[in-house]
């Protein structure tokens, strides 16, 4: 017993696990970026290999940044595609101050800024003209810059997991359609400081700003903010709970379209519903004028089948839409959903077969 009770006293304490792996994942964290650092060296020193590396670990999120500033897909690859040339023709500015992810969000940011200099800012329907009279008829589709939607797929492709939360709050489209009212830079310093979560300090680097002047950029932007989003827009359930409580509501919802079921889809309709087609200009707003346009015109008899394939945009419930019947269907709109309270609350379609292949949606169905 002695010699075993002088084993474990000159043993020592027993290790701790915790401990062990805290001391792990600092020296990964310190091989990380050493590595990193050796990586940047390389690129800056017009190593191309060593720069593609870096900047495709980025460009995902580059991208969203970009769609933020700009609300369009195309628009954003566009921006993104711009920026990484100018960064790989200016490398050798590189100084090591800010880390590179910060100093390819000021590249493309700037990209970004130019582009809106050039174009007007995205509308939706509800921006162009007051909703229409019950019965009134669709107006032709009008090419307007319309505010357009980004697919979930390449928002999980450049998000974390703890970006979740974050990212629906800063990509729905109530907030993308309320940003596009802020001035370029007003725009900039909001999605810098509340969806990318950057200190006044760093927002400013990027935009040439002092830092008296960016803070007062950003509590210009979000009192514009609070003028137009929807006060329901802060009593959101999580993620989790919203999707679990919507499942249901949207199975009878994508059902009553399938079926040319007008009455049984107006039930699921709140009584302040809007609906939009971009791009048609025209809106109506009221369960009693979408009730008379769906079972007049999207719903009347003789209309082409439609099939609803599930998806997801700007962290919202949507649907790839076909028209026509089995193989003959065809891509007719990406539909966005909005839900308070469990009744639908916006019904979004947007008019635009060439989105299908950014969904994943396919030309045909089966």
């Amino acid at each position: 017993m002695s010699s075993r009770l002088h084993r474990d006293h000159t043993s020592g304490p027993p290790p701790d696990p915790a401990a062990g792996r805290s001391r792990s994942r600092r020296e990964e964290a310190t091989a990380t970026n050493a590595t990193e650092e050796q990586t940047v060296s390389a690129a800056a020193a017009g190593d191309q290999a060593a720069f593609t590396q870096l900047v495709e670990r980025h460009r995902r999120e580059l991208q969203v940044h970009a769609y933020r500033m700009l609300g369009s897909l195309e628009d954003a690859q566009d921006a993104v595609q711009d920026a990484l040339l100018r960064a790989w023709r200016s490398r050798a500015t590189y100084d090591g101050r800010a880390t590179f992810r910060a100093w390819l969000y000021r590249i493309t940011t700037n990209a970004c800024l130019r582009m809106l200099e050039r174009r007007p800012r995205r509308l939706m329907p509800y921006d162009v003209a007051p909703a229409a009279e019950p019965g009134a008829p669709l107006l032709a589709p009008a090419k307007l810059p319309w505010l357009l939607p980004y697919p979930d797929r390449l928002l999980d492709q450049a998000a974390l997991p703890e970006d979740a939360v974050v990212a629906r709050e800063t990509i729905e489209l109530a907030f993308l359609a309320a940003i596009q009212h802020l001035p370029p830079r007003q725009r900039a310093v909001l999605i810098l400081r509340d969806a990318l979560a950057w200190s006044a300090n760093d927002t400013a680097a990027v935009l040439e700003l002092s830092v008296a002047a960016a803070h007062s950029a950003l509590q210009r932007a979000r009192a514009t903010l609070r003028e137009r989003l929807p006060a329901a827009r802060l009593e959101w359930a999580t993620a989790a709970d919203a999707e679990h409580a919507e499942r249901s509501l949207l199975q009878r919802y994508m059902r009553a379209w399938e079926r040319h079921d007008p009455a049984r889809l107006v039930r699921l309709l709140r009584e302040d519903v809007r609906l939009a087609m971009p791009p048609h200009p025209t809106w109506y707003q009221g369960r009693e004028v979408v009730a008379a346009f769906l079972a007049g015109v999207a719903l009347a008899p003789g209309k082409e089948p439609l099939r609803f394939v599930p998806t997801r945009a700007n962290r919202q419930p949507a649907f790839g839409v076909y028209r026509g019947e089995g193989a003959d269907a065809r891509p007719f709109a990406i539909h966005l959903v909005g839900i308070e309270h469990g009744l639908v609350v916006d019904l979004q379609f947007f008019k635009y077969p060439e989105l299908f292949p950014a969904f994943g949606l396919p030309d045909t169905l089966r």
